[in-house]
This record gives C-alpha cells, structure tokens and sequence, in this order.
C-alpha cells in the first residue's frame, strides 16, 4: 500500500495533508509513504523531517508512481493524477458541491475520490472531522485578526492616567469557529455576547462567560438542522432577527461572523446599513467570506472599510495557523484511515455508513447521492 503526499497547488494554501509525526504512524501500519519534495515546507516541516520518519521524498511523478492513497488538503488537478494505480483513492476536502466539474474530471480518471468534508456528524467519526480541526483555529484566528485590526485594547484596564473600557465583541454564529472565537475574545478579556438560529446553543453560550442574543417567542423556527449545521430560518424568524441583531450591533466594538448553510451560499446576516450604525474604527471579521459572505461589502481575500468600519475577509484562515492546522489534518485523516485499516488486506476497507457519505466517484462515475439527485 503506497500512500502519495502532495505538495499543496492552490494559491495561498501553506498547509500539509500529512505530517512526520504521521507520515511514521502509517509507515507502522505497513504502508510506503512518498512525500512530495517540499510539501510541508510552507508548515515548517522540512524534507528531512519526512525522510527521519521512514517517508520517501522525491519529485510528484516519483510520488504518484503506483500510489493507491492520494493524501490532499485541497483537491488536486484531475490531470496531474498520471501514475497512480487504478481505482486510487484521492482523500481530501474536494468542495463535491463548489468544483463540481472537477469531481467528474476525477471520476474520468478513474480515481475514487473521497470527501472529507462530508464525514458524517457521528460521535465515531468525530476524530475525523477536517470541519471541526481548522474551523476550531478559524474561529480563534478570527479574534487575532480582529484585535490586530481594531485601534484598542480588548481587556479593561484601570491605570494611573484613567480606564480603558472593555472592548465589546458580538459573535454570530455558534458553531466551533464561533465557540472557539467566544472563548479566546474573553480569554483577552474582551465583554462577548453571542447568536445562533439553535437553541440549543444558549447554554454553551453562557457556559463559556458570554451574554446569548435570542430571538424570543416567534413561531416557525427552523433553525434547528441536521448533523450538527444551522438549517434555513424561517421568514419570521429573519425579521425578528434581524431587528434584534441591528440594536446589539450599534453598539459593539468587533463584530465575528460565522455562519455557514453545508451546499448552500452564506446566509446574510450583517446588511451594509447595520455597518452604518456601528462607530468608526469598529471591526468586522467575515469568516464565511469565500461561501459568499455574511457581511454586506465583504470582500474575500481583503481588508476593506465601509463607513468607517474595517470589514475583514482573509482567505482560507486555517492557513493563516499552517503547522497547527496541518497537525490536525493530518491526523483526521490518519484517524480516518486507520480506523478502517485491515491487516490481511494490507488496506482500509471502509464500511457503507461512512463510505457512502463521502465517496463521490467510483469506476469511472459519480455516485454520491448528493450529487447525483
């Protein structure tokens, strides 16, 4: 069993799918593991690293040469795939709905191309959540960014010459990215509220010290999705919403907006007349800002200012935190594999809950039911 290791084509993208302290992990499992020659430069990981934990490093051709397990952060080109066995698996975050025309290009080429953004939302599977690992550093990244960009201190300080107030720092969005974003603006000792379309996310709120901002008493909540992910909200809902949100925002420093629809464009939660109300030298972070955005004016890859407001929308922000975020992806995919590993065939053969969920492409065809419905 060979398992390839690519460096990374995607602009921008400074992660790795595999790590030394993995690449050795698989190595005991039985497996050849070929690093492509400066993979996890970008990350901090050297070649020698690769080579002193039992991995092969030589050129993509080399790499690919007879792979089985093709190992990506991102989907690679379908055309640059030359060399590996028959029906080889390509496991990586492939944006199944976003790049759909890639996805066919994979079935063309006969790889079984397995997405890992799809891993169901299982207790299971939860070690293999590539979702959860780099949201997780987004949501605390975010905070970074927004205090790098806002002209004041987040904690209060009493001193000699007066008090610094608190900074005020509203977050949108309950998922991991906005627990985790909770978390380290009161960790810098910032005064945080907090939104969700799920109730069931008041107490994790209030658990980690933030204030919750609900929309109360309003019939036809559909908040409440499937797997973990926010569903569609009701139109009563939205307006209720909505005026909610524009009375809390007027009055926050640091506004982290999270939410994000799986297959769906962002929802809009931040209008550009909300920006209006909120004070000059205010931030906005919009962590949904490649799915389209959640804030009006957002622009993905750039810090832009819309009525005195800074509106942050970084690219990939999981990058931004390369050797951590490739430490942790790395594993879920080690985690994943592992798990599945038999040692007679010398192979994981995945079972149907998990295997149907994420295979896209088999024998020349896309079969995932998502896609093909």
């Amino acid at each position: 069993m060979r398992i390839a290791v690519l460096r990374e084509q995607a602009e921008g993208e400074r992660r790795v799918a595999a790590t030394p302290e993995t690449a050795k992990k698989f190595a005991a499992l039985g497996a050849t593991v070929a690093v492509e020659s400066g993979a996890g430069t970008a990350a901090g990981y050297a070649d020698s690293a690769y080579a002193e934990a039992g991995a092969t490093v030589a050129d993509r051709a080399a790499v690919l040469a007879g792979a089985d397990i093709v190992l990506g952060v991102q989907g690679p080109d379908p055309a640059g795939l030359a060399g590996v066995v028959p029906g080889a698996w390509l496991v990586a975050g492939l944006n199944p709905v976003g790049d759909r025309a890639r996805i066919d290009a994979y079935a063309a080429a006969g790889v079984e191309a397995l997405a890992m953004e799809w891993m169901p939302r299982i207790t299971r599977a939860q070690s293999m959540d590539i979702l959860s690992s780099q949201s997780n550093l987004s949501g605390y990244k975010a905070v970074l960014d927004a205090a790098a960009e806002y002209g004041r201190a987040f904690p209060m300080m009493m001193t000699a010459a007066g008090t610094v107030a608190a900074a005020r720092v509203f977050v949108m969005g309950v998922g991991v990215a906005g627990l985790q974003a909770i978390a380290t603006a009161r960790r810098l000792g910032a005064q945080v509220s907090a939104t969700d379309v799920r109730s069931a996310t008041r107490e994790q709120i209030q658990s980690l010290g933030a204030k919750p901002i609900f929309v109360e008493n309003v019939a036809g909540i559909e908040g409440e999705g499937t797997g973990g992910y926010a569903g569609e909200m009701s139109p009563e809902y939205q307006a209720a919403q909505a005026e909610l949100v524009s009375a809390h925002i007027a009055k926050q420093d640091i506004v982290i907006t999270t939410a994000l629809i799986p297959g769906r464009p962002a929802p809009r939660l931040v209008s550009d007349a909300q920006l209006a109300t909120m004070r000059p030298g205010s931030v906005v972070v919009d962590l949904a800002v490649e799915q389209g955005g959640n804030v009006e004016g957002a622009v993905a890859g750039e810090v832009v200012e819309r009525h005195g407001v800074k509106i942050v929308g970084h690219r990939n922000v999981p990058s931004r935190l390369a050797a951590d975020a490739s430490a942790l992806f790395a594993r879920n995919l080690y985690n994943f594999l592992s798990a599945f590993w038999d040692k007679d065939a010398g192979r994981p053969v995945l079972d149907a809950e998990i295997g149907d969920a994420i295979r896209l492409t088999r024998g020349g065809k896309v079969v995932n039911a998502r896609l093909t419905a």
